[in-house]
């Protein structure tokens, strides 16, 4: 299966993204494991592409993931989460990053706008500061927090 958004590693997203905002775009970035995709993501990636012209999407690495989830996760391998997400028609690019927070990220490109679940509020996003420091903002989008992998997965469990 061929995705519809391109899978890049750092380098190649650097780029692609340089050349959107040369061209005028507005660069949006959301990240997240994404292990089982459900409809609180699409509903997230929905109201953070709505914010700009170009989505970026961050997903965490199988490391990271099983670090931040527990044992047994992801359910799903990195590359295939990555070309779930590039399906939708919400995503521009999506990349795959292994650092614990995506501050790295941020600041290879810069996004216009970093967002986040409404699990959070705009004073608690973790890499608030990183965003304010290179002339970004913080926004938060989504439906309430009421989908959840984890439950999903005990659900399937039972």
């Amino acid at each position: 299966m061929t995705a519809s958004a391109p899978i890049l590693d750092r380098e190649e997203l650097t780029r692609f993204v340089a050349d959107q905002r040369a061209a005028g775009r507005t660069i949006v970035l959301a990240n997240g494991c994404f292990d089982l995709l459900h409809v609180g993501h699409t509903r997230y990636l929905a109201g953070a592409k709505a914010l700009g012209d170009l989505l970026v999407v961050g997903i965490n690495s199988d490391r990271q993931v099983a670090m931040l989830k527990g044992p047994g996760r992801p359910a799903v391998p990195a590359e295939e989460r990555a070309e779930m997400i590039a399906s939708l028609r919400s995503v521009n690019a999506v990349t795959i990053f292994d650092e614990p927070t995506v501050t790295e990220l941020i600041l290879a490109i810069r996004p216009d706008i970093h967002t986040k679940g409404t699990d959070y509020t705009e004073e608690n996003v973790p890499e608030r500061d990183v965003v304010l420091s290179i002339g970004g903002r913080v926004a938060i989008v989504g439906d309430p927090k009421d989908h959840s992998s984890s439950e999903m997965i005990e659900t399937l469990l039972r």
